[in-house]
């Protein structure tokens, strides 16, 4: 574990969210900007290339109860665009075992997040074939897409609980089958 604490510590600091949402209005204004699902941030329809301005940008990134995505300053917002979940997790990383095990994900800000009862890995099957698509919750209402290299080390660590799939991590179980 302190491996992964001393990970949580040098993480990036996110300035707290504001006390209350502001008010939508007529004037709210949306910024060109859109983050792919593939976790790449464009702005005016190119990528932006510079990471510590992207990782600037995702300490102001917030969501709203509607699902709408907001990058707010103390001077101004904007709406932003968000094909998928805002971050991906790229890296995991394991401590312990069994139901003590504590798994951590660096996002693509190389933020580092520890699945537990406050940060819940989900999996959501889509199209027809049913695809697993796995997400870990970063902080509020925000989520990282869980990349496929990193979602099969999830599989291989995987164990059986009353019939279903999953891990354990922080002291929660996590299906991995689709099943909340």
């Amino acid at each position: 574990m302190s491996k992964l604490r001393d990970r949580e510590v040098n993480r990036m600091e996110v300035p707290p969210p504001p006390a209350q949402m502001p008010a939508r209005s007529a004037e709210d204004e949306g910024y060109d900007i859109r983050i792919a699902a593939d976790g790449t941030w464009f702005h005016e329809g190119r990528p932006i290339r510079r990471l510590p301005l992207v990782k600037l940008f995702s300490t102001v990134l917030r969501r709203d109860e509607a699902g709408d995505f907001w990058l707010i300053t103390p001077a101004e917002r904007g709406r932003i665009k968000v094909d998928d979940a805002p971050f991906v997790a790229v890296e995991l990383a394991r401590s312990g075992e069994g139901d003590a095990q504590a798994l951590a994900f660096r996002t693509n800000v190389d933020q580092w997040v520890t699945a537990d009862g406050d940060h819940p890995i989900r999996v959501e099957l889509t199209g027809d074939a049913g695809e697993p698509r796995p997400y870990v919750r970063v902080r509020d209402r925000l989520d990282a897409l869980i990349v496929r290299s990193v979602f099969y080390e999830l599989a291989e660590l995987a164990v059986e609980r009353n019939g279903t799939t999953g891990v354990w991590s922080g002291g929660s179980f996590f299906a991995l089958d689709g099943r909340q």
